[in-house]
């Protein structure tokens, strides 16, 4: 069963919570971002342009615009493949694990796996962002060498940056799930 519902980022942009629920133990969610629009790419491009025109006109040197036309396409080609994520996805499965995939706008995809033997918790974390509080969502580890510390907090959705409804949403999900998969490992 898929649910969809929309939902904004800390700085009032939409983005979209799809919910995927393949049985009561693996859940799936993904928080899309808006795609990259041609608009604003294009009035970078054109005040890049434009500006390297501008001292062409002054200097009357070629070089200027064939640095700024592969300045301009080398700075996108970056930012498309290192810098611009469309969606991040969070995979729990009960008896297994925790995988969060984050999409880059060039197709390419990151991928971190956490066994569910080193998940301590979730939780909804706070922090001062930009003069402004924000809640995250994190996973914390478990310390291998003293049972009730923490080893890393491992944040969700960084780059999205939902609000706190979503994050509700996502958060009471996974917590049915970590409940069952604690029931499950302290029955004999």
């Amino acid at each position: 069963m898929e649910v969809e519902q929309s939902f904004s980022d800390i700085c009032g942009g939409r983005l979209a919570l799809q919910r995927r629920y393949y049985s009561p133990s693996c859940r799936e969610f993904c928080v899309s971002c808006p795609r990259l629009s041609l608009r604003s790419l294009t009035a970078v491009t054109c005040t890049v342009w434009l500006a390297a025109y501008g001292l062409f006109t002054l200097c009357e040197n070629s070089m200027i615009l064939s640095a700024a036309i592969f300045i301009t396409l080398l700075g996108l080609l970056g930012y498309l493949h290192f810098v611009k994520i469309d969606q991040e996805t969070l995979l729990i499965i009960d008896s297994l694990g925790i995988q969060m995939t984050s999409s880059y706008a060039s197709g390419k995809e990151s991928t971190t796996f956490i066994e569910m033997g080193k998940v301590k918790d979730l939780v909804i974390n706070e922090a001062i962002y930009m003069q402004k509080v924000i809640y995250y969502l994190c996973i914390l580890l478990k310390d291998p060498v003293e049972p009730h510390g923490i080893s890393q907090v491992v944040p969700v959705f960084q780059s999205a940056k939902p609000r706190l409804d979503c994050l509700i949403e996502v958060y009471r999900s996974c917590q049915e799930i970590l409940a069952h998969q604690k029931a499950t490992s302290a029955s004999p």
